[in-house]
């Protein structure tokens, strides 16, 4: 395959979806959930609704009929209701005491019937502005340790491409797997409500764990082979040649990852899905990035003096 000689094509569709989800952050922004602005986590499960339309074990209550209580029996204009496992239901809503969390659980109990309550977060805004500076750092530090690593591991290949090249190429992929996930979550927090937390954060951490790692393989095998090809050095023809070595192992480690993220994301928790689903579109992006963005780059970067 012949990856150097259409490089512009693959660095043009990259530079199109990066471009893209940075002006859908700008636009569209971020929800960011009660782990970082604080507020409520209810997980309720309502085994039979006593609303007048439903006989009691007849039915069972539904997203509009929580949302409508919420409303208009306990004045809470801001909550957020997702479905969960075993039936259960998640509500998100401002922050609360606790003499509110008991008046409000005995107004479902009346409500509803018989109602278990599975869980119960209370955050703080200044925990949640808290996690917020320690996510950022947390991703910053990342980013600092595989940069100065690649920049290490690389330098006894000082020519023809210095050794902080590949650090510096490796970042930029990295914006690229992080990227455009990120423009995806924000979409579906446009359109949906779906929000970021640490769970977010996580996955980002991991989609930049297992994108360094892809681009390492292929870059290693660069370093063998400009090693090896010393005395006759042709670089476009040396790094397509690496890239092509190593395209296999790349795409069967990624679909194995790949089929498994699928079978969490259709069989696992509901409050898992988003999560796995930032981890599944990171994956597919760094397998894409360690093989059609970040060899094209060492070329051009290669040949800058």
């Amino acid at each position: 395959m012949n990856i150097i000689g259409h490089r512009k094509i693959f660095l043009s569709f990259s530079g199109i979806l990066v471009s893209a989800s940075i002006a859908l952050i700008l636009i569209f922004g971020f929800r960011p959930g009660i782990d970082f602005v604080g507020g409520t986590l209810w997980q309720i499960k309502i085994a039979t609704s006593d609303l007048p339309d439903r006989q009691a074990g007849k039915g069972q209550a539904t997203n509009d009929d929580l949302k409508s209580f919420f409303e208009n029996n306990l004045g809470v204009k801001d909550a957020t209701i997702f479905p969960a496992e075993n039936q259960s239901f998640l509500v998100r809503f401002g922050h609360i005491s606790e003499e509110q969390h008991q008046n409000y659980f005995s107004a479902l109990r009346l409500k509803f019937g018989d109602t278990d309550e599975l869980r119960f977060e209370n955050i703080g805004p200044a925990v949640g502005k808290e996690l917020r500076t320690k996510a950022f750092w947390a991703i910053a530090l990342v980013l600092l340790g595989i940069s100065i690593y690649i920049a290490f591991a690389f330098r006894k290949v000082s020519y023809p491409i210095k050794s902080w090249k590949y650090g510096v190429i490796t970042l930029i992929t990295l914006f690229h797997d992080i990227a455009i996930p990120a423009g995806f979550l924000s979409v579906l927090g446009w359109k949906w409500g779906i929000e970021i937390d640490t769970n977010f954060i996580v996955a980002l951490l991991v989609i930049m764990g297992f994108s360094v790692h892809d681009t390492i393989v292929v870059f290693d095998r660069i370093r063998e082979n400009l090693l090896l090809n010393r005395t006759r050095l042709d670089l476009p023809v040396i790094i397509n040649s690496s890239v092509n070595q190593t395209i296999a192992r790349s795409i069967n480690t990624s679909l194995t990852l790949v089929l498994v993220l699928l079978a969490l994301f259709f069989l696992g928790p509901v409050t898992l899905k988003y999560f796995v689903l930032t981890i599944l579109i990171g994956t597919i992006v760094g397998t894409y990035s360690s093989i059609f963005v970040a060899s094209p780059l060492l070329l051009y970067l290669g040949r800058s003096k």
